[in-house]
């Protein structure tokens, strides 16, 4: 099967050597199930032809704001809903997740609540989960269609479904206790307020379920569909 990575922002440079680009982390996250993997930098925009040039598609996390204006954001809403309504599978993590709510009729804003980053406690589908965060923004109005799978104290519309073929994640199941450390490193100073840092750094070896939402991901691309 071949998945299309639609990646939409780029890791910190001071990290790139190390742990790689989105597409690569993602890459790790779900080898050893048969995938084929192909590549496309949509925030330097590099497009697909269309929705068929891949079997299943998953969006990156960016920095960038789904309501920024960027030339890249539209035409990759556009392509979110040529992919919806072919009813191919779709997987959307952090911004991944917020431009599939918006180009589908959700609002997406920068929270007045403020940031939530490092290991954040949800409940998804009855279940308490554990998962590494780093967002400000958020989907504070579902669209219509979509199904509320899972939340947190601070994020009311972390997890939602759209029909059988798109599933999609606020939190990151594709960053470890690495990637989160670099984040503080690179990114988080004097932009995400001092404590939350510490209480993020301090949170860093404990236990998350990443390889559990790495396995249920792998299973919803795989999944057999009409």
């Amino acid at each position: 099967m071949k998945i299309g990575i639609l990646q939409t922002g780029h890791a910190p440079e001071e990290l790139l050597p190390r742990l790689g680009d989105y597409a690569d982390i993602f890459q790790r996250m779900l080898a050893g199930n048969g995938f084929e993997f192909q590549t496309y930098n949509v925030v330097d925009m590099e497009f697909p032809e269309g929705p068929d040039a891949a079997q299943g598609w998953l969006i990156t996390g960016s920095k960038h704001g789904a309501y920024e204006d960027h030339p890249w954001i539209p035409p990759l809403e556009d392509l979110i809903r040529e992919i919806h309504a072919r009813k191919l599978p779709m997987v959307g993590v952090c911004f991944g997740h917020q431009i599939i709510a918006q180009a589908l009729g959700g609002k997406v804003v920068k929270y007045s609540e403020g940031w939530s980053v490092g290991r954040t406690v949800y409940t998804l589908n009855g279940q308490e989960i554990a998962l590494n965060a780093w967002h400000q923004d958020q989907v504070t109005e579902a669209p219509a269609e979509a199904r509320v799978l899972g939340s947190s104290d601070f994020c009311k519309n972390a997890f939602l479904a759209y029909g059988d073929h798109i599933w999609t994640v606020q939190p990151h199941p594709e960053f470890g206790a690495d990637f989160i450390d670099g984040l503080i490193r690179t990114r988080g100073k004097g932009v995400v307020p001092d404590e939350q840092l510490a209480e993020a750094a301090a949170n860093l070896n404990h236990p998350t379920h990443n390889a559990d939402i790495a396995a249920h991901m792998a299973a919803f691309f795989q999944k057999e569909r009409a």
